[in-house]
């Protein structure tokens, strides 16, 4: 197997792949039309809705697209004509959601809160409450990744079913990395994407779906690439994609799924929380502070304010800590501007460490600190 220089990715996505997910793109070309990729692709639909735990009332439905794909896929072909969805924002992908209705003229009630602020849910069951005749579904992102905030996903899950409501769940930074359960949790529809705690490469998107539902959106002709329905027949019928696959990609998501059944979940959701522990508590003792309350944190992304020293650039943090091997990410809240750390992907404690050393090492030949 040929070892690839390792990066330590400190984004939220693409995240660092291991050696094995990498080399499993390296395989004879093959004809996506075949049994035996048709039968691959059937065996990561299947795990998939096993991950989240839906193999009772669930499917999957892959798409070739990032993770945003799938989020208009799902917006497009579940909200009836009509009707309106009811979009909790409470960061960029929030915004994405609204968006993604004003282009394809889907009426939308908006609960609009500050980015990093946490959902009241006595407001928002008002609003549901209020607008319960015009809306179809509750739609929210589970961890809004701009801010590394956490919504409540199953209290919101389960109030959208109190009304009546079905709800739409953007779990693309979550999948994988913490506790989702789909038959428990009352989700109806939950996207993702293959590059991010799941631990594959870009390329794929998935919208685990309750079946039942899935079946009664046959009426909406909204879309035509994204259409749920059509993919979802296709395959089972065809045991293809409805369109092209990205079939290295397809590869290198079947290792991800198998390795992250190898690891096991609680392990990779213990790895994962325990890397967060690690950096908080030291970016701390650095005299940094956080853009969200720490009870509101989902332990998989940190967003953390900009010191206010006239020496700090984030570019010049950004490029010291490149050219060792880490990678961040920026982030800017309004007028707030932060960096973020993430604490996904195939990365470890010793990791962090080692980031965290050469971290404080930039910041004091900056006279940052």
């Amino acid at each position: 197997m040929k070892t690839v220089k390792r990066n330590i990715l400190l984004n939220p996505g693409p995240a660092t792949t291991t050696d094995s997910v990498k080399n499993a793109m390296v395989v004879p070309d093959i004809c996506p039309r075949e049994l035996e990729f048709g039968e691959l692709t059937l065996s990561v639909r299947d795990d998939l809705i096993k991950i989240a735990h839906g193999e009772k009332n669930h499917t999957a439905v892959m798409l070739t697209s990032s993770g945003t794909g799938g989020v208009e896929a799902c917006l497009t072909s579940v909200i009836p004509d009509g009707k309106k969805v009811l979009i909790i924002n409470n960061g960029a992908y929030g915004e994405r959601m609204q968006a993604i209705c004003d282009a394809y003229g889907i009426g939308h009630v908006d609960y609009n809160i500050p980015a990093s602020k946490p959902v009241d849910l006595e407001v928002l069951e008002k609003m549901i409450v209020d607008h319960k005749s015009e809306i179809s579904h509750v739609a929210f992102i589970h961890h809004e990744t701009t801010v590394g905030i956490l919504n409540p996903l199953s209290e919101i899950c389960h109030m959208s079913h109190k009304h009546g409501l079905e709800n739409i769940v953007d779990a693309m930074s979550s999948f994988a990395g913490m506790d989702i359960d789909v038959e428990r949790d009352q989700v109806d529809y939950l996207v993702s994407s293959s590059n991010k705690c799941i631990q594959g490469m870009a390329g794929i998107s998935f919208v685990i779906a309750r079946l039942e539902n899935l079946k009664k959106t046959a009426p909406i002709k909204r879309n035509f690439y994204f259409n749920l329905l059509a993919n979802y027949e296709y395959l089972q019928k065809n045991k293809q994609f409805l369109f092209t696959p990205p079939v290295q990609t397809l590869y290198a998501l079947r290792q991800a799924v198998t390795e992250y059944f190898n690891e096991g979940a609680q392990n990779r959701y213990s790895r994962y929380a325990s890397m967060y522990e690690i950096m908080k508590k030291r970016v701390r003792e650095l005299g940094f502070e956080f853009l969200v309350e720490e009870k509101h944190h989902a332990k998989l992304l940190t967003a953390i304010l900009d010191p206010k020293s006239a020496n700090y650039s984030f570019n010049e943090m950004h490029d010291y800590l490149f050219e060792r091997g880490f990678t961040i990410y920026p982030g800017k809240v309004g007028s707030i501007n932060t960096f973020r750390l993430s604490n996904i992907g195939e990365i470890y404690p010793a990791d962090i460490e080692a980031f965290l050393v050469v971290f404080e090492e930039y910041l004091r030949i900056k006279k940052i600190i």
